[in-house]
């Protein structure tokens, strides 16, 4: 399995951090769920942030991370994070519908279920507990990841959510990056 290399996605996200981050205390404490070469982990640090933790399923990544110095853990989802709470989530996560024709080693990296949004609803299940008090999520998805299903899911659950950023790419694709607070 090879790690997930930066793309679009991860670099709306990285501009959307650099951002959303400006006036932030440093002592926030910042988990980035599925952080694969840990772009958005570097844009933390580089900002001044110290208390992140890199998170990812693929072992390979995890250890790549770990030689950038990172606290990193090897997880699906939350399945191995202990209690901990988190100022500040972020995700950029596998948002794209399944398509029996791409090989099975990128499918982890790109494919969020059938519907391209399955992993991200998980996410968002999960998330609640392991936000503090006035914790947030920063979240990545497309325009092929059903929005209406997450953001009605995102309500459901309990959070309210707020556009940040979007991108338009090719073949009519457009890309999101929403706050979501918990209520």
């Amino acid at each position: 399995m090879t790690i997930y290399q930066p793309s679009d996605d991860s670099y709306l996200m990285q501009e959307t951090i650099a951002d959303y981050l400006k006036n932030k205390p440093k002592s926030i404490s910042i988990l980035d769920m599925g952080s694969g070469s840990g772009i958005l982990a570097e844009t933390c640090r580089k900002m001044g942030f110290e208390n992140v933790v890199a998170v990812d399923i693929n072992l390979e990544a995890v250890e790549n991370l770990k030689k950038l110095g990172f606290n990193s853990i090897q997880s699906d989802l939350f399945s191995d994070i202990r209690k901990q709470k988190f100022d500040l989530i972020i995700f950029n996560p596998p948002y794209l519908p399944e398509d029996k024709r791409e090989p099975e080693d990128s499918k982890l990296q790109t494919t969020a279920g059938k519907k391209g949004n399955e992993i991200i609803i998980k996410f968002l299940q999960q998330a609640r507990v392991h936000l503090s008090k006035d914790g947030k999520i920063l979240l990545l998805f497309s325009s092929f990841s059903k929005p209406k299903k997450i953001k009605q899911t995102a309500k459901e659950i309990g959070y309210e959510f707020n556009l940040l950023n979007k991108k338009f790419l090719p073949f009519f694709e457009e890309l999101f990056v929403y706050e979501l607070i918990k209520k």
